[in-house]
């Protein structure tokens, strides 16, 4: 039996049909009807959060949250290189250049203290990235941001529940930008959300997802088309009953892990960072001067049929489509290059059994 490298969460088949049923009754299956109203309310209530806008998916919620902002064209935006793709696409699709930042070795978010250096009189903002649930260094991005009169914008896809000193990840920022994509600690099968505590924005983003239609016969703004749909809203309801118990089973994985890996020469573990209530979202471990390299373990796992991530592999700065950018090319961020080239995220589902993350771990260790 393979071992898949992640398994979405999902509620019970008749939780999930007793959900949907309504819509065979009313036939609203999208425009922002009762489960789309419902899921909203639920998620701004969990993540305390005044205003959650829904969208299709985490990407154009991202791509939006830019485009509101109104950064003049050719402004810069400081960013990770260590992410997924869809980060930078967010940013150059706006017509905004990524300055990458490196990263530090031991959460693997934004090296706060290289931020400074990087800022120009174009600069327009900065779009850190919270990774694998670990949180950027909020405090210090803030003091860095009202110094410059920056805007922030936080990538919070990896952040679900994730809690700093008690607030929420969806509270930090300008804006913080949630993935509910099926891999996610928390899913709308695909979909995403907006997060703001100031209401300046609210209109202007539902305009954009929403063909800037204000009416039957009112058009007020050029927008897309970035509606959640009411079955993705449904799964996300249910999904959402049982969140909390998701991450403890998560939480059992991870520490099972930490049991066999913790401590031996060569492996490196992401320590549990100081005030945050993680999510256990994935478990990256570092092979650095192990008996094997990482790609020596992905491919010792893939013969036993067991699914391993190159997470983040190759870095966005790295890639063919920004080798024309201004801070383009792994010289110019060494420690998320160095970091891509030997980490592995390791199977991590709440459904993983202790046996299996055991079988996982013996195959590394011989």
């Amino acid at each position: 039996m393979n071992i898949q490298v992640t398994k979405s969460s999902m509620p019970s088949y008749e939780e999930y049909c007793d959900e949907i049923k309504k819509l065979w009754d009313s036939r609203w299956l999208t425009n922002m009807g009762v489960e789309h109203k419902t899921l909203q309310v639920e998620l701004e209530r969990y993540l305390n959060c005044p205003h959650v806008i829904l969208y299709t998916n985490g990407h154009l919620a991202l791509e939006n949250i830019i485009a509101a902002m109104g950064f003049p064209q050719g402004g810069e935006v400081i960013t990770t290189p260590y992410t997924f793709v869809s980060t930078t696409h967010a940013i150059v699709r706006n017509g905004l250049v990524p300055i990458f930042c490196d990263i530090n070795p031991q959460d693997f978010t934004i090296d706060v203290d290289k931020i400074e250096s990087l800022i120009t009189n174009k600069t327009v903002a900065i779009v850190p990235v919270h990774v694998y649930g670990n949180m950027c260094d909020v405090d210090k991005i803030k003091e860095i941001a009202d110094t410059y009169k920056i805007k922030v914008i936080y990538d919070a896809a990896h952040a679900f529940a994730v809690k700093y000193k008690g607030i929420s990840a969806a509270d930090f920022g300008d804006a913080s930008v949630f993935s509910f994509h099926a891999t996610k600690v928390f899913n709308t099968i695909e979909g995403g959300a907006v997060c703001l505590q100031n209401d300046d924005l609210v209109s202007v983003l539902n305009d954009m997802k929403n063909f800037g239609i204000r009416g039957p016969e009112r058009v007020v703004f050029v927008g897309g088309n970035a509606k959640m749909n009411e079955f993705q809203a449904a799964m996300g309801i249910c999904n959402l009953r049982h969140i909390d118990d998701e991450i403890i089973k998560r939480k059992k994985v991870a520490e099972c892990y930490r049991d066999r890996l913790d401590g031996i020469a060569g492996i490196k573990l992401c320590k549990t960072q100081e005030g945050v209530e993680p999510n256990y979202a994935y478990f990256p471990v570092v092979f650095d001067g192990y008996k094997y390299s990482r790609d020596v373990v992905f491919d010792k796992l893939a013969k036993e049929g067991i699914g391993a991530r190159k997470y983040f592999y190759p870095i966005t700065n790295d890639l063919e489509c920004y080798a024309n950018y201004p801070t383009a090319g792994v010289e110019k961020t060494p420690i998320a290059a160095y970091l891509a080239d030997r980490i592995l995220t390791l199977p991590m589902y709440s459904d993983l059994l202790n046996k299996d993350v055991e079988k996982i771990c013996q195959i590394i260790l011989d």
